[in-house]
C-alpha cells in the first residue's frame, strides 16, 4: 500500500495542503444550532457495531508503526508526532485521515498494538478536534467519521476502561449533533447521502435513540430516491458511485434486521434497482466502463457488494435515465454515454464525453477512454475529463462541453469545474431488427465555432462489424473568435494498455491485436490516420502509455464534412471489404 504512495516531506511545508471547509463562524453558527436540532439523547451504549464492507489491509499497521501513514495514495512520515498535528500532504490525504475509514486496517492487525493504535489516535483527535481545520467538519467528512467510528468501535471501545468509553460516546454524541445541524451543508450528491445515513446508523446502533431514525429517515429515503434513477444509475452519471453507496446502503439494511425493524422500501428499492446497473457498466475483464468519472476500479469492493446480488438479473440495452446503452452481440460488448452531463452541483467530476464509447471482445478491452486517475495523480484530471480524452470526435482540440472555470471551450478545466453542455445533446437507440443503431448529435462546438456534431454508429447482430458515420456541419461556415482556423478534426479510438496497434500499407486502416490473439480493423475514408501516443488513467498502479488511433482532417470552407469508418473482426488475410456506409446498407452478419 504505501509503496506506491508518494512520500511526502515535512520540512517541504509550501507544499503543504491548505484543505477548506466551513469557516469558524459558520461552525461556531451550526455547533448552536445543534443542540436545538439534534432529536437524540446524549449517547450512553452502543448496541451494534455496522459490518464493513470495505476491503482492509493489515500492513497499515505495521507502517503506522514505523511511522509512515499512507492514505490517499500519500505517505506523509509522521514519527513521534500525531498525524493530527502535522500538514497533510494533500487533501485528498487529510479528507481520508478525518474520515477515520483506515480504522478498519488497524482493526484487520488483529493484535494489542494496533488496538493500543487505534484508541489512541482516536483519542488524539477528540483531544485536537476543536482546533482542526474546516475540512474535518464537513458534513460528509463527519458523517464518514461517525459511520467508521460505529464500524470498528469494538476496536476502539474497552468497558474496562469507563472513562474511555464514556470520553468516547461524549464525542461521537458531539459529532451526531453537529451533523444533525449541517448535514444539508453537505455536497449533492453521494456526500449528502453519506450525511443521512451516518444520522440513521447512529440511530440503529446507540440504544434509545428511536428520534433520531424516526426523524432522519424520511429526509434519507426522499434524497435516496431522488439519487438513484429508475434505471439503477446515479443522478451523478458517475457507474463508480454506484459502488460506493452500496458498501453502506448493504449495511444500513443489516442493521435495521438486527434491530427487528423492516428497512424502509426505498432503501431496498435502491438496492435492487443498483444491482443491474452495476453489471451494466461491467466490462469483459470484470472492471466498470470509465465514464464520467469512472477511474481505476475497485474490484474487490464491486466483487463484495455484487455477492448480495440474489437475482443477477441481466441488464438492459438502453439505460435511458442514466443515458447510456450496452450492448452486448456474441462476443462483443459496446457501452456508449448518450447523455448530457449531470446538475451543475453534481458535475464537479463529470466529463465531457458525449457520444464517446468503450468496446471489449470476450474478456480483452479494446477501446475504452482514458479514465479518471487515483486522486495521488490529480494532474490529469482537467485532461481526463477533456474531449479528447474520450473515444470520439473533437473539434479543433476543443471539447464539446463547457467548464465554467479554466481553459478555452473546456479545453483545460479546473480541476473541480462545474460541467454544463454539450448544446442540445440528442442520442437514442434503435432497434431496427437485423441490426442496431445509435444515433446522436450535439451543438457543442456552435458556440465558438459553429459547427454541430452528429454520430451513429451501426451494430452487426453478430457484432463482428460496427459501420460509423461522424458528420460536422456548419451550414455559416466555420468561425472563431480568435480569427482564421483550419477547422482540425481528430476522431480517437483510445486503446487498452494491452491493444497493440498497426498501421496498414494503405494508410486507410489499422490493425489492432487483442490479448487474445483476436485482430480487428479500424478503417475509414478519412483524409489522414495515424496511430499516436495515449494515456490510460483508469489504472491502479497509476496513468500507463497507451495509443490511440486517429482519423483526422480539415474541415476548411466545406459546409459539411462525412467521415465513414468501420470497426471489423478481421478473419483471412488481406486488406479487408469495402468501407461500409450505415447511410446506405445494414452491416452483414459477419
Amino acid at each position: 500500500m504505501a509503496a506506491d504512495s508518494q512520500p511526502f516531506e515535512r520540512g517541504a511545508r509550501g507544499q503543504a495542503a491548505r484543505p477548506s471547509g466551513p469557516g469558524p463562524f459558520r461552525r461556531f453558527v451550526l455547533a448552536g444550532m445543534a443542540s436545538l436540532s439534534y432529536p437524540g439523547t446524549k449517547a450512553e451504549q452502543l448496541l451494534l457495531a455496522p459490518q464493513e464492507l470495505r476491503t482492509a489491509d493489515p500492513s497499515f499497521a505495521t507502517e503506522l508503526y514505523n511511522g509512515h501513514f499512507g492514505l490517499a495514495g500519500r505517505l506523509a512520515e509522521v514519527e513521534a508526532e500525531s498525524p493530527f498535528e502535522i500538514d497533510p500532504p494533500s487533501e485528498g490525504w487529510a479528507r481520508e485521515l478525518y474520515g477515520f475509514g483506515w480504522l478498519r486496517h488497524l482493526r484487520a492487525a488483529g493484535n494489542e498494538l494496533s488496538r493500543e493504535q487505534a484508541k489512541a489516535l482516536v483519542h488524539d483527535f477528540v483531544r485536537l478536534r476543536r482546533s482542526k481545520s474546516g475540512l474535518a467538519w464537513q458534513p460528509e467528512i463527519v458523517g464518514r467519521r461517525v459511520i467508521s467510528w460505529l464500524s470498528n468501535s469494538v476496536l476502539v471501545l474497552d468497558t474496562g476502561e469507563p472513562q474511555a468509553y464514556a470520553e468516547f460516546l461524549r464525542a461521537l454524541t458531539a459529532q451526531l449533533r453537529y451533523l444533525s445541524a449541517s448535514y444539508r451543508d453537505s455536497p449533492d450528491g453521494v456526500p449528502r447521502l453519506v450525511s443521512l445515513m451516518a444520522l440513521i446508523y447512529a440511530g440503529l446502533c446507540i440504544a434509545e435513540q428511536q428520534a433520531v431514525v424516526d426523524r432522519y429517515t424520511r429526509p434519507f429515503c426522499k434524497e435516496l430516491d431522488r439519487q438513484i434513477l429508475p434505471d439503477g444509475g446515479h443522478i451523478s452519471r458517475n457507474p463508480e458511485a454506484l459502488i460506493e453507496l452500496l458498501l453502506d446502503l448493504l449495511p444500513l439494511r443489516q442493521c435495521f434486521v438486527a434491530r427487528d425493524r423492516a428497512p424502509p422500501k426505498e432503501l431496498t428499492d435502491a438496492i435492487d434497482r443498483i444491482m443491474p446497473m452495476l453489471r451494466f457498466f461491467r466490462t469483459g475483464d470484470g472492471t466498470l466502463a470509465r465514464f464520467n468519472g469512472g477511474g481505476p476500479t475497485p474490484t474487490d469492493a464491486l466483487a463484495t457488494v455484487l455477492a448480495y446480488d440474489d437475482v443477477e438479473g441481466t441488464p438492459v440495452r438502453s439505460a435511458a435515465n442514466s443515458g447510456y446503452v450496452r450492448l452486448d452481440l456474441g462476443s462483443t460488448l459496446f457501452l456508449c454515454d448518450i447523455g448530457p452531463a449531470p446538475a451543475p452541483s453534481l458535475s464537479m467530476n463529470a466529463h465531457a464525453g458525449f457520444l464517446s464509447f468503450e468496446m471489449s471482445s470476450g474478456d480483452c478491452p479494446m477501446i475504452v477512454n482514458c479514465g479518471s486517475p487515483s486522486l495521488d495523480h490529480d494532474e490529469w484530471r482537467p485532461f481526463a475529463r477533456s474531449t479528447a480524452a474520450h473515444s470520439t470526435l473533437t473539434f479543433e482540440d476543443s471539447s464539446s462541453a463547457e467548464f465554467t472555470a479554466g481553459g478555452v471551450n473546456g479545453s483545460q478545466p479546473a480541476l473541480d469545474s462545474p460541467l454544463t453542455g454539450p448544446l442540445n445533446a440528442q442520442a437514442a437507440l434503435a432497434d431496427q431488427g437485423d441490426n442496431l443503431r445509435i444515433k446522436g448529435s450535439h451543438d457543442g462546438y456552435m458556440t465558438h465555432f459553429g459547427v454541430s456534431h452528429a454520430r451513429q454508429i451501426l451494430v452487426a447482430p453478430t457484432g463482428l462489424l460496427i459501420s460509423s458515420e461522424d458528420k460536422l456541419s456548419a451550414p455559416k461556415g466555420i468561425r472563431s473568435p480568435e480569427g482564421l482556423i483550419a477547422g482540425d478534426y481528430a476522431i480517437r479510438f483510445h486503446l487498452h494498455p494491452s491493444v497493440h496497434a498497426e498501421l496498414v500499407p494503405d494508410g486507410q486502416s489499422v490493425v489492432l491485436t487483442l490479448r487474445n490473439g483476436e485482430t480487428w480493423r479500424i478503417s475509414s475514408n478519412a483524409p489522414e490516420t495515424t496511430i499516436e501516443e495515449s494515456v490510460f488513467l483508469a489504472d491502479a498502479r497509476g496513468p500507463q502509455p497507451t495509443s490511440q488511433v486517429v482519423l483526422g482532417g480539415v474541415m476548411g470552407e466545406a459546409n459539411e464534412v462525412r467521415i465513414v469508418w468501420n470497426i471489423e473482426r478481421k478473419v483471412e488475410e488481406g486488406n479487408g471489404g469495402h468501407l461500409v456506409d450505415p447511410n446506405e446498407a445494414a452491416p452483414a452478419a459477419a
